[in-house]
């Protein structure tokens, strides 16, 4: 594939956490592939008082323990002469001067803004930007997520955003969306004709999307006890994995075409309000416990959190879509912090055979299609075979599809593949307007709920796969998660 064109790419927040952590390796490590060339500049901008050169420093640390690729002194060479830093405060207009003048030096480049800050700060920067004279017909504004606290304010920023930025030129990330296993996922649906005939409740008993964290709230404290594991990962995260799971086939894969197909899904999501809502919710919190790395602290107990705090780390929750393709099939949904491992998968659960000819003794188990995305990506037919021997025994056997083990190319992390289509213009990966105001109308009516009726989050043990009351929700419908079977 052909390096971009010229571009600019300006971070602010530039040296953050997601910054230094993911963007900025990423972007290294696509131009050691060769994908990002010479004529690109990134000049990350933050109130920070920094020189260059002690900047350059800190990036080339990051480089080196985060890029995928072996650290190479050549490449980091030629990659650094692209990095800049200049200091600015988003909030001071009179701060846009500087940017501008390096900008304006240039014109007629690809300009992405990559907000790399807390919501709160969205709407002065593209406001400061505008007024500046900086958002041009070639300008894109990537916006992280979260987005928003709730509809109200969400609506508020797209609003304040659109002010300044066409809705072709807003580029709302969600990082999920970036990884391998999901555009397989999509690969898998829509380009085999086996499958796709089998992608509906006839032959789906349930589907179950689990993305568990060993980590905790990392430094995070104060900001993700304003937020909770519903708004953090559910909103965004799990949801789109939803859609992109149950969606219907879109007419081709150019943007709009996949986007309105996931906003039909979110919309046909039956709503869930008062008790329905505390009936197939769980939200939990976790307290010490043990992981691989050791002991850990409970919630409360961490940096920056109310030890009084009352805000989920986990939740499981059962969803229910009201179409003729996946009525009365649910949904399980689940998300957790400290949980006993990392893991990001799509578990399809077919149902059983409509009549077994074998023994009592011997009888075939569903079938099973697993997504993984983390810790590796894979795909996994779970099936039965028959067993060496005289008799007809069956056991279970896998069809195991390792992307490393098949693909000698190294994939793209989600992040450089992201990064990389905002640069080329290709929306398909990022979320509309419509999909984000959708999917908030429908996580509010929860989020009152628990707030209604004093729904306190239960506790589970760091380390484990939280809560008694997770599997006693899917349990009461029938079906144990993944990891129970």
């Amino acid at each position: 594939m052909s390096a971009v064109s010229a571009f600019d790419m300006v971070i602010f927040g530039g040296n953050g956490d997601l910054a230094m952590r993911k963007l900025l390796p990423a972007l290294y490590q696509r131009f050691r592939d060769g994908a990002l060339g010479q004529e690109g500049r990134v000049l990350a901008v933050s109130r920070t008082d920094l020189d260059r050169d002690t900047y350059l420093d800190s990036v080339r640390d990051a480089c080196k323990q985060h890029a995928r690729a072996e650290f190479d002194e050549g490449t980091w060479a030629a990659f650094s002469a692209l990095l800049d830093y200049l200091r600015l405060d988003a909030t001071v207009s009179s701060d846009y001067g500087p940017l501008a003048q390096k900008l304006t030096a240039m014109p007629d480049r690809i300009r992405v803004f990559y907000l790399s800050t807390g919501p709160d700060l969205f709407t002065v920067i593209c406001d400061n930007l505008g007024t500046a004279g900086l958002v041009n017909a070639e300008a894109r504004v990537v916006l992280e997520k979260p987005l928003g606290h709730d509809l109200e304010s969400a609506t508020r920023i797209n609003d304040q955003v659109a002010a300044v930025f066409g809705e072709q030129q807003i580029y709302r990330i969600d990082h999920y969306l970036g990884k391998e296993a999901v555009q397989n996922l999509i690969a898998l649906r829509f380009g085999n004709a086996f499958l796709e005939p089998l992608w509906n409740r006839s032959n789906i008993e349930n589907v179950q999307i689990t993305l568990a964290e060993q980590v905790g709230v990392e430094g995070r404290g104060p900001f993700y006890d304003r937020t909770g594991a519903l708004r953090d990962m559910v909103q965004n995260h799990l949801l789109q994995m939803l859609c992109i799971v149950a969606m219907d086939p879109p007419t081709s894969i150019a943007p709009d075409a996949v986007r309105d197909e996931k906003l039909k899904v979110l919309r046909a999501l039956r709503p869930m309000r008062g008790r329905d809502a505390l009936n197939k919710t769980v939200r939990a919190q976790y307290k010490a416990g043990a992981i691989a790395s050791g002991a850990v602290p409970g919630y409360v107990e961490e940096e920056g959190i109310d030890e009084n705090s009352q805000t989920e780390t986990f939740v499981a929750l059962k969803a229910e879509i009201d179409t003729w393709r996946w009525a009365g099939v649910p949904f399980y949904l689940r998300t957790g912090k400290r949980m006993q491992e990392r893991v990001a998968e799509v578990v399809i659960n077919f149902r059983e055979v409509p009549h077994s000819i074998f023994s009592d003794e011997s009888p075939p188990a569903p079938n099973r299609l697993v997504i993984t995305l983390q810790p590796t990506e894979s795909v996994q037919l779970h099936l039965v075979a028959k067993a060496p021997g005289d008799d007809m025994r069956l056991r279970p056997v896998t069809l195991d599809l390792d992307f490393r083990r098949t693909f000698t190319r190294r994939p793209a992390d989600a992040y450089e593949r992201l990064l990389m289509d905002c640069l080329r213009g290709r929306l398909t990966l990022f979320m509309r307007r419509d999909e984000v105001d959708a999917a908030w109308r429908w996580i509010e009516p929860i989020l009152d709920a628990w707030e209604q009726h004093g729904d306190a989050p239960k506790r589970y043990t760091a380390g484990t796969w939280g809560p008694a009351a997770s599997s006693a929700l899917i349990g009461r419908f029938g079906h144990a998660w993944h990891e129970e079977i």
